[in-house]
C-alpha cells in the first residue's frame, strides 16, 4: 500500500511539472503568435506582405517550426513564428540572401519570384543561361537569381559554357563583351580572365552594380562562395565593403581593367559578329553576357536642368556634404533613408513626394521621417513635382498652391525608381516572359 501511495505521488508529481512546462509552453508560443500575427496584420496594413522581387515560400506541409530560417535571416520580421509554422511577414524588404533556404533542416522553403496575381517579366533563358539569340548569355539578377553566390556561380557558368560554343569571327576584337561588373559581370570577368579569353567589361555606373548602392554596414552576403582567381570567400555575415574590398584586389592583382560609367545603348548582330554600342564606343564582339541586373538605368525626371551636375541618383558619402540646401525626390526607403542621412549632417533637407503619403516603406524609416518633420528637419511635400531645376533654385508645383513653389537649392538627389531593360532586350531580340510565382530556387528536382 505504502509503494501505491508512493508511486501516485511521484506520477502526480511528474505530472504536474510536465502540465506546468506545457502550460508555459502553449502560453509563451501562443503569445508568440499572436505577436506575428499582428505584425502580418501591419504589413499588409502598410503594404509590405506582398513580394516585390525574390523571396521565400514555405511549404506548411513540409515545416516543422524550427525556427531554423527566423534566426538565419539577417534581416528583420522578414519571417516570423504562428502555431509552429514558419510564416513570411515583410515579404517585400526581402533582399534574397538565401540564408533561409540553405537553414531549413527539411528543404520546406523555395525562393521565388513574383505571385500568382503579380507577375515579374523575366527574359528567357536556356540551363546553360544563353537567350533565344545564340552567344547572348543572361547571368545574376538579370534572369531572376538576385543571390549574390547564385549570381557569382551563373556568371562563371554563363563564360564557361560561352568558351564551349564560341565560334570565333576574324572580325570581332573580343571573345566577350560583359555587360555589368556586378557580382554576376565580376565573376564572368575573372572566368574569362582564367580561360585566356579577350574580354571587355563595361559598367554604365560604378564596381559592384546594385551592391555598390547598399548601406555601408549592409549584411550582403551570409554563406561562402567560390570566386574564380581568388578562392573561397569564406568571410560570413560580409558587409559591402567587405564584399567590394575583395573584389578590387583580385580585379587589381590579374591587372583587370573595368570600364566604368559607360552605358551600353545596343547590341546589333552583324554577319558573323555583334557589335557592342554604348557611350564611349563601338566594340565588335564573338559573344555577350548580359549581367546588368534588374534595376536598370536610373528613372529620370525629364524636366528642365536636370543634366546638371548638382543632379544625383544615389548619395554615397553623405557625411561630406553640409550646410546645404538639399532636395531629395521620392518616397521610398532609399529617399527617405538619404533624407534622413542629409539632415544628420546639419544640411536644409526637402523631401519631395508626389503621392499623398508613403507606402511600402520600413516601419522604421516611417516613424524616423514623421519624427523629422515633426522636429522642422525635414520639410516633407506631399503631392508635389518637380517642374525645373536651375543653378541655384528648384521649381515645383504643389497641390493645394496655385503658384509654383520656388526653393533655393544647391544639391538634387533623385530615387524615383529604376527603368527596367525589358526595352533594351527587345530591342536586341531577347524573349521575355512573365512569371508568376514561380520557383528560382528550390530543393526540388
Amino acid at each position: 500500500m505504502e509503494v501505491l501511495i508512493e508511486n501516485i505521488i511521484i506520477y502526480g508529481f511528474t505530472f504536474g511539472i510536465v502540465f506546468l512546462i506545457m502550460f508555459f509552453y502553449l502560453k509563451k508560443t501562443k503569445k508568440r503568435s499572436q505577436k506575428t500575427e499582428e505584425k502580418i496584420a501591419r504589413a499588409k496594413e502598410f503594404g509590405f506582405h506582398e513580394p516585390v522581387s525574390l523571396h521565400p515560400v514555405i511549404s506548411a506541409e513540409n515545416c516543422i517550426g524550427s525556427g531554423a530560417c527566423i534566426e538565419a535571416c539577417p534581416e528583420k520580421d522578414i519571417l516570423g513564428w504562428v502555431h509552429g509554422k514558419s510564416k513570411t511577414i515583410n515579404t517585400s524588404r526581402c533582399v534574397g540572401h538565401g540564408a533561409c533556404f540553405h537553414a531549413c533542416p527539411v528543404l520546406a522553403i523555395s525562393l521565388c519570384i513574383g505571385t500568382e496575381k503579380r507577375g515579374v517579366e523575366l527574359p528567357h533563358i536556356s540551363q546553360e543561361f544563353e537567350t533565344n539569340i545564340p552567344s547572348i548569355f543572361i547571368a545574376g539578377e538579370l534572369g531572376g537569381m538576385g543571390l549574390i553566390k547564385n549570381a557569382v556561380e551563373q556568371g562563371k557558368q554563363a563564360v564557361e559554357n560561352l568558351s564551349k560554343k564560341l565560334t570565333k569571327s576574324s572580325k570581332a576584337d573580343y571573345d566577350v563583351v560583359i555587360i555589368g561588373a556586378g557580382p554576376a559581370g565580376i565573376a564572368a570577368t575573372l572566368t574569362a580572365k582564367k580561360n585566356n579569353l579577350r574580354f571587355l567589361t563595361v559598367e554604365q555606373e560604378t564596381l559592384g552594380g546594385t551592391v555598390y548602392h547598399f548601406p555601408r554596414s549592409k549584411i550582403v552576403m551570409t554563406v561562402p562562395l567560390e570566386l574564380p582567381l581568388y578562392g573561397k570567400v569564406k568571410l560570413f555575415e560580409t558587409s559591402k565593403d567587405e564584399l567590394i574590398s575583395i573584389w578590387m584586389d583580385v580585379l587589381t592583382k590579374n591587372n583587370i581593367t573595368i570600364n566604368q560609367q559607360e552605358k551600353v545603348e545596343s547590341i546589333e548582330r552583324r554577319e558573323d559578329y555583334f557589335e557592342v554600342i554604348s557611350s564611349k564606343g563601338r566594340y565588335k564582339t564573338n559573344g555577350v553576357v548580359l549581367a546588368i541586373g534588374r534595376r536598370g538605368s536610373p528613372r529620370k525626371l525629364n524636366v528642365p536642368g536636370e543634366e546638371k551636375e548638382k543632379v544625383y541618383y544615389r548619395l554615397l558619402e553623405p557625411e561630406h556634404i553640409k550646410d546645404q540646401k538639399i532636395l531629395v525626390v521620392g518616397g521610398g526607403d532609399s529617399a527617405i533613408e538619404s533624407a534622413i542621412l542629409l539632415a544628420d549632417e546639419g544640411n536644409e533637407v526637402t523631401l519631395s513626394y508626389r503621392s499623398d503619403s508613403f507606402s511600402r516603406i520600413k516601419p522604421r524609416n516611417m516613424e524616423r521621417i514623421q519624427e523629422y518633420s515633426k522636429a522642422d528637419k525635414i520639410s516633407v511635400l506631399f503631392k508635389s513635382n518637380v517642374q525645373r531645376i536651375t543653378d541655384k533654385e528648384v521649381l515645383l508645383t504643389v497641390e493645394g498652391y496655385d503658384e509654383v513653389q520656388i526653393l533655393k537649392n544647391d544639391l538634387v538627389y533623385v530615387f524615383a525608381g529604376g527603368e527596367l531593360p525589358t526595352k533594351f532586350l527587345e530591342k536586341i531580340g531577347i524573349g521575355i516572359t512573365k512569371k508568376f510565382g514561380e520557383a528560382i530556387l528550390s530543393h526540388k528536382k
